[in-house]
């Protein structure tokens, strides 16, 4: 049980009954509009990344698949530990703690810890293609595969900063920077990845490498400027975020990863989910593989929004938890798992009706080649909007979770969702009961069905359950 010194709920509860709750709307609103665009923006570099490799073929759509869901299964683990920033910068400026100085030593240690967790990860991302190959991937695939690593990995570590300096911002409640960089990154890795990857004219004609060495020099170009602003913007310049950052806080560097592994770890157990889906996915052949990267993609591009709202749920309900204010904390956090739900029935019900042209978003509906991907993907999608309001009540729940500085018990949730009920479901309903492709996202829809429930559960106990001191 969680307790909490609460001062300003008397004042709260004279106010008109709906006033406050319009009052958060508002300002989740306002929070999480900013942080659903950036996520969009982000995400748009990788869905660009999956566009392109369509172009480029089948084959390389399924080779960048393999190396893609391999890099972000580590990838999201680091998003899980450089967002600990968010929560704990929250409640410094709830209690009121909002000295300059802390922040500085949070922002700090979210760089380090980054850069600490980055070096096995690299190691381990040089051996993509053994790695593949152990697992039983075709051999082809796994070569091409392990030479897009190859230029893609480098990309981790900027991207992770931006990362933990985002988060920062977000908790500041200063969201519009990493948005404007973000939606600028988005023309200049597409562009670059044309000039680099495709042959004709002018260009240098590198196939996938050249488009993952372009997400690199994106990822680089955008932490600079992030770092930059951050440094010369009159708002934020004043705050010297930067100063002493080589020097790390050993007290806030340890909290940071005592907040940030059980977030990394949760991250793993549904990264890993997907993971082991499109490995399994590969074994069933290129087709299914192909229809899985574009369906998958749909499906990531509307969970963008109930993770931004999630994000913003961390700050709110951060800094009600700092304050000591439970109604403010329980409001903030049932405002957004509503706002999270709402969204994703839409997606639901626009992943049913209009399949065919989200497909054509990725693939040429009228390519031969693409002829026998088009059903698989069809069927994937249809599966792909039993999860999607599941998948969205979680990541919002998570979130608002995450503000309270509750990061372990929702680990443990996660763990048993995806790898207890999730992973042994997929199998069984692909292999045990022959529903090849379409068994694995029947793992999905279980998987995220059981952590959606428990979350919600887990939050409805917690803020409900919150001692309140006079």
């Amino acid at each position: 049980m969680i307790a909490l010194d609460v001062s300003a709920g008397a004042a709260e509860r004279r106010r008109p009954s709906r006033g406050p709750w319009l009052t958060e709307l508002r300002a989740t609103l306002v929070l999480a509009a900013p942080l659903i665009l950036t996520n969009l923006a982000q995400h748009g570099l990788v869905t660009a990344d999956v566009v392109l490799l369509g172009r480029l073929g089948a084959e390389p759509l399924a080779a960048g698949a393999l190396a893609t869901s391999l890099y972000f299964i580590l990838f999201i683990c680091g998003i899980g530990l450089a967002s600990a920033v968010s929560p704990l910068i929250a409640g410094a400026v709830g209690r009121g703690d909002s000295a300059d100085d802390d922040v500085r030593r949070i922002v700090g240690a979210g760089l380090w810890a980054v850069t600490i967790a980055i070096i096995p990860v690299m190691l381990a991302l040089w051996h993509t293609e053994p790695l593949l190959l152990a697992m039983g991937q075709q051999p082809k695939l796994a070569e091409d595969a392990g030479l897009y690593m190859r230029a893609l990995q480098w990309s981790m570590w900027p991207a992770l900063a931006f990362m933990a300096l985002r988060a920062s911002l977000s908790a500041l409640e200063r969201p519009g920077w990493p948005l404007a960089i973000s939606i600028a990154a988005l023309p200049v890795n597409v562009g670059l990845a044309i000039w680099l990857a495709f042959e004709g004219p002018g260009l240098l004609g590198l196939g996938m490498v050249g488009v993952g060495l372009a997400t690199t020099l994106a990822a680089f170009l955008s932490l600079a400027a992030l770092v930059g602003v951050m440094m010369l913007a009159p708002s934020l310049r004043r705050r010297r975020l930067f100063l002493g950052v080589w020097r790390p806080n050993a007290a806030r560097l340890a909290t940071m990863f005592r907040l940030g592994l059980p977030m990394a770890a949760t991250g793993l157990a549904e990264a890993s989910l997907f993971e082991a889906a499109v490995l399994g996915m590969g074994l069933f052949g290129t087709a299914p593989l192909a229809a899985h990267a574009v369906t998958i993609q749909i499906a990531a591009i509307c969970f963008m929004v109930p993770n931004g709202i999630g994000q913003a749920a961390t700050v709110r309900v951060g800094r009600a938890f700092g304050a000591g204010d439970r109604m403010a904390m329980r409001r903030a956090g049932t405002i957004a798992i509503l706002l999270g739900f709402g969204f994703m029935s839409a997606c639901a019900l626009a992943q049913v009706t209009l399949p065919r042209p989200l497909i054509g978003l990725f693939l040429d509906l009228e390519a031969p080649g693409n002829a026998e991907v088009i059903p698989y993907a069809i069927t994937f999608i249809g599966f792909a909007a039993l999860f999607a309001m599941a998948d969205g009540i979680q990541s919002v729940a998570l979130g608002g979770l995450r503000g309270m500085q509750d990061t372990r018990i929702p680990m443990a949730i996660a763990l048993f969702g995806y790898w207890i009920v999730g992973i042994p479901a997929g199998i069984l309903a692909a292999w045990g009961l022959g529903y090849g492709g379409s068994g694995i996202w029947m793992g999905f829809c279980a998987g995220l069905a059981v952590v959606a429930v428990m979350l919600v559960r887990r939050w409805l106990s917690l803020s409900g359950s919150v001692i309140v001191r006079p």
